[in-house]
């Protein structure tokens, strides 16, 4: 068995965090390595994209969420066999990044420009996101994104909603799921309650 070493924010949520559901999905130890902001600056120039999360397997290091995503989602049967399936996940887990790129660049702004660059996002291109993502889920059913069954792409949503939806993000309206894409808040409670998904989130507390 290969030694799994994963290094991301000391944070729950985030694009490391349903790589860790999933290892955990799968009984696979990894070393679950948090690391501070402080602790990312000193080790940035290390990693190959200057970014995280990072998996190191036996060491050797491998980058880029969705990818890592898809290999631990597939240890742990959480990524579909069928080609077409897989299609449908693959589109989401792009998506989630793609709408993550713009969350992103709103970091580090403050005041009217922080404002300003929220209500944009809110007005543009979450929107679009939101209304997207309810109709991936449509087409998958309704339950989940893909396969009929818990994946990847829904650990990835429910972490990007809870995002959206806590309030952490000034300047963005909490109910903008709810006005936009209320289904999203109904795949929420549904994958929080999963088993795997409970079963990671009660092992933290032992």
């Amino acid at each position: 068995m290969p030694s799994y070493k994963l290094t991301y924010f000391d944070f729950s949520g985030g694009r490391g965090e349903p790589i860790r559901i999933a290892f955990h999905a799968a009984g696979i130890e990894f070393e679950d390595n948090r690391i501070s902001f402080p602790e990312f600056a000193e080790m940035r120039a290390s990693s190959r994209f200057n970014s995280v999360p990072v998996l190191y397997i036996d060491g050797a290091q491998v980058t880029q969420s969705n990818a890592i995503s898809r290999f631990v989602g597939k240890l742990a049967g959480l990524y579909p066999e069928d080609d077409l399936q897989a299609l449908y996940c693959d589109e989401v887990l792009g998506a989630v990044e793609d709408l993550n790129h713009y969350v992103v660049r709103t970091f580090g702004l403050q005041g009217e420009e922080l404002k300003q660059a929220r209500e944009n996002l809110a007005d543009g291109w979450l929107s679009t996101y939101l209304k997207g993502f309810d109709d991936l889920l449509s087409r998958g059913g309704g339950e989940y994104f893909a396969d009929n069954q818990l994946t990847i792409a829904d650990l990835k949503v429910l972490v990007q909603v809870n995002s959206v939806a806590s309030g952490h993000l000034d300047h963005i309206p909490t109910d903008i799921v709810q006005r936009l894409a209320p289904s999203l808040l109904e795949h929420q409670k549904r994958v929080q309650n999963h088993p795997l998904v409970t079963a990671y989130y009660e092992s933290l507390s032992t």
